[in-house]
């Protein structure tokens, strides 16, 4: 292909997808309990799922190095014309920063794109990506096509406390003290890349019905590929994709499951679900 697609491993694509539209993904690390690993590599969600199931729990994450993007832009030139690397939100991580610094030396054949999300939100620029590559786009091409997915895309996920948010940063603590002391279960989304309340509900038969609804409405009257990523709770999952399918139906294109890595895990915490819905292009 004339261009190469590079991502981060905070996009939590099925491996399969990862082969077949030859996409490289980079790992972000993780240090759960004073362990550290690459997360996809050294580090995987039951590692995750077992950390923070724990009475005393120390969670944190790190970006990919500038030079490990470097390296990769490197190997993927040598044998493509450009680059294309997308990757979770500046709002969450420094990762895209990471990339910009690498992609600095490689001038033009290589370009930067922050998805505004994390997860499948991610997953799927990186696919359109790919696809507009694979199809024989140039750099401008396959870049506009990661944007323009991404504007096609609309995340929402139900954790069963924000204090894992809290502490890393990515709410502030009077939004955690308010679900604390509501004893509500909080429906985050993501706009413009940040992390914020969108709902509040009393249970988490509850969180999984207003996330279908919240789904069902971000799918408009499109034809979607849906995405749902859970944390240690395999049940929610299918629950969300047993309804989502019975809502939405034939509209349903693509469907992937996968449990969340340890980046995100370490944020979000034990019981995550979350949906992802892609309109595809009318």
């Amino acid at each position: 292909m004339p261009v190469a697609v590079v991502t981060d491993s905070t996009a939590y694509l099925p491996p399969e997808l990862v082969r077949a539209h030859r996409l490289t993904v980079v790992p972000l690390t993780v240090v759960l309990n004073g362990v550290e690993g690459r997360e996809g590599v050294e580090t995987f969600p039951d590692d995750a799922a077992r950390a923070l199931s724990g009475r005393r729990v120390s969670a944190s994450t790190s970006r990919p190095a500038p030079e490990q993007f470097a390296q990769v832009y490197r190997e993927r030139l040598a044998a493509a014309d450009g680059v294309l690397s997308v990757h979770l939100s500046a709002e969450l991580s420094g990762t895209v920063e990471a990339a910009r610094l690498a992609a600095a030396e490689f001038g033009d054949r290589v370009a930067v794109v922050d998805s505004r999300s994390t997860g499948m939100g991610l997953g799927f620029s990186a696919l359109a990506a790919a696809a507009a590559a694979a199809g024989g786009a140039d750099l401008s091409g396959v870049r506009q096509a990661a944007v323009d997915a991404i504007a096609r895309t609309t995340i929402f996920f139900y954790v069963d406390t924000l204090e894992f948010l809290r502490r890393g940063g990515r709410i502030n603590a009077a939004e955690a003290l308010l679900g604390t002391a509501l004893s509500v279960k909080p429906i985050m989304h993501m706009p413009d890349g940040t992390i914020a309340l969108r709902d509040k509900v009393r249970t988490a038969s509850r969180g999984v019905a207003r996330l279908v609804d919240l789904a069902v409405e971000a799918a408009g009257d499109a034809e979607v590929d849906l995405a749902v990523h859970h944390l240690a709770a395999p049940q929610r999952a299918e629950q969300l994709v047993a309804a989502l399918t019975e809502r939405l139906g034939a509209r349903v294109h693509d469907t992937y499951v996968t449990e969340a890595g340890a980046v995100v895990a370490a944020h979000a915490g034990p019981g995550l679900a979350c949906v992802v819905i892609h309109r595809r292009p009318s």
